[in-house]
């Protein structure tokens, strides 16, 4: 088989971008978790445990962009997976003095971390965190009968965590669901502006954020949600070639991120049918959750080299920093697992940043640490100023976001007690440098080989839905709930496709990929899409003002668009 060797870029690594999403609420999130333990415990003179309250509370990262009903459950699995990262980083410290040792079960415990999060599809700030967390604990001072109280307090501000992530429900409980709908919205928009020359991708982020908006609103039974299934059935018209004004899409879109009701648009014609039909779809769709994380660590995944990667590079670059005198090479563990990305290209840009961001953020250290040492509570504001910053910095690029993290991951370890921290700033120079390289060393060792395998088969399931649409379209009398399906799946199939070509076409020696017979069942696909659109799809949009209920959808349509 013919190989290619893809270059690796040099430019727009360190570009900002705009800043936009949903980072605020990590913040504020993250910052009030850390801030209430670790004033507790300042007010008691035991700061000294904050290290193990952080990891904790650093779970009230995860899951904003979810439906409440699902962050309950994915924040629960974020706490009980923090704990037991730390109980096994505490079990390991507690159990042997072997450096070598320890950087070898924290290298371990990144891969695991890695390899669940990227098939749980778990979302930023992904399996970092949780690697910090359990590498750091694997070389703090331990004894064994110490560790089930020490892992108790992780459990006990995890539980205070998942009570923040889950306050805002009380004021606004369609949240999440209105913001899905308004990025469907936003995306279709686009999408329609661009006119009959819009490009693939264009035509693709429609799709992707279609698709995610209707995965989300089928995780949730509030009053909102058919209001919110209108409004990404007009998204979907736009996707099937609808004459949809683009500035009434950006109007419903702006709509549901304010505090008003739910937009609602003037009824279509058959509009009641497909609604029921994509509500019977939905019941009927496929397995997520477990069984689907089951399913994606199957033998073959291509999660298994990543895995693998992160696992060589984690212990290859602890092992290296230790021979170079690093008593605790936690950090260059961290860094190499921080590296690892879906392919090379995106592990290249991940490593510069990484390194850039390093080094800024030990300047920042270095200027703060004499005033952190003045007094304990300023030691502990530095630490919830700098968490707001990470996430304002990691919006807007990877490497602003660690010139914040950096320097308070290096103050969370003085809860503990003081540190020389000269020793601690040249330490972290070297853990870094040998993460960065290494990590990439394995990333280029150890490709990933079954990424071209995964494009043939997104081709054949793409292949296999395309053919089960065309045959619903051919029989010209299919319910409602069928055609829904026959979307859904398409959809997904196309949005999966588009990802597997993008990861593989970032290794940097891989098989030649099939570019023409990717870019020929794209078009075929989307075509088919639009054609398995109903007349309520397809319909043009009649003029309706963004904000105001419609007066035949009922008295239900204003409670139902509360948030």
């Amino acid at each position: 088989m013919r190989r290619r060797i893809a270059p690796l870029p040099a430019r727009g690594i360190l570009r900002l971008g705009a800043g936009g999403g949903i980072w605020r609420k990590r913040a504020v999130s993250v910052v009030v978790a850390a801030a209430v333990p670790n004033l507790v415990l300042l007010a008691l003179g035991r700061l000294d445990l904050a290290v193990y309250t952080s990891a904790g509370s650093l779970c009230a990262l995860y899951a904003h962009g979810e439906p409440y009903a699902a962050r309950a459950r994915t924040l629960a699995w974020v706490v009980l997976g923090m704990a037991a990262g730390t109980g096994a980083g505490l079990c390991t410290a507690a159990l042997t003095d072997s450096t070598a040792l320890r950087v070898a079960v924290a290298a371990l415990l990144a891969a695991a971390h890695k390899i669940a999060c990227d098939a749980a599809r778990i979302g930023p700030p992904g399996n970092v965190i949780f690697t910090f967390t359990a590498a750091s604990c694997a070389f703090l001072p331990q004894r064994p009968q110490d560790v089930p109280f020490h892992v108790g307090l992780t459990l006990l501000a995890g539980a205070f965590a998942w009570l923040v992530g889950m306050a805002p429900a009380l004021v606004r409980p369609h949240g999440p669901e209105r913001l899905a709908a308004a990025l469907a919205l936003d995306a279709a928009a686009r999408l329609r502006a661009a006119g009959p020359d819009a490009g693939g991708r264009a035509r693709h982020e429609a799709a992707a954020a279609i698709n995610a908006a209707w995965h989300t609103l089928r995780a949730t039974r509030t009053r909102a949600r058919p209001a919110l299934e209108r409004l990404v059935v007009r998204a979907e018209s736009a996707l099937a070639g609808a004459a949809v004004d683009p500035a009434e899409l950006a109007g419903w879109a702006r709509g549901l991120r304010g505090s008003g009701p739910v937009p609602v648009p003037a009824p279509l014609p058959g509009e009641s049918a497909e609604l029921a039909g994509i509500a019977a779809a939905a019941r009927s769709g496929s397995a997520r959750g477990p069984r689907a994380l089951a399913a994606a660590l199957r033998p073959g995944s291509p999660l298994l080299p990543i895995g693998a990667r992160v696992a060589a590079g984690a212990a290859l670059a602890g092992w290296v920093t230790m021979a170079m005198g690093v008593e605790r090479p936690y950090w260059a563990v961290v860094t190499a697992a921080s590296v690892f990305q879906a392919n090379t290209t995106l592990s290249w840009s991940r490593a510069a940043q990484r390194v850039v961001g390093n080094l800024a953020g030990l300047a920042v250290f270095t200027a703060l640490v004499p005033v952190t040492r003045l007094a304990p509570v300023l030691l502990v504001l530095a630490v919830l100023a700098l968490s707001f910053a990470a996430e304002a910095g990691m919006a807007r690029n990877y490497w602003l976001g660690t010139v914040w993290v950096t320097p308070m991951a290096l103050m969370m370890s003085e809860f503990a007690g003081y540190q020389p921290a000269g020793e601690m700033v040249l330490e972290r120079w070297l853990d870094t440098l040998a993460g960065a390289a290494l990590g990439m060393l394995c990333c280029v060792v150890v490709t990933n080989r079954r990424a071209t395998g995964r494009v043939e088969s997104a081709l054949d399931r793409l292949a296999s839905a395309a053919d089960a649409g065309r045959a619903l379209r051919a029989a010209g009398d299919a319910a409602p709930a069928d055609l829904a399906a026959a979307r859904d799946r398409l959809a997904g199939a196309l949005v999966e496709l588009r990802e597997a070509a993008d990861v593989a076409a970032g290794e940097w020696w891989q098989g030649a990929l099939p570019e023409e017979r990717v870019a020929g069942a794209e078009r075929d696909g989307h075509r088919l899409l639009a054609a398995l659109a109903p007349a309520a799809f397809t319909a043009p949009t009649a003029p309706a003002a963004p904000t105001a209920p419609a007066a035949s959808a009922g008295a239900a349509a204003p409670a139902a668009g509360r948030a």
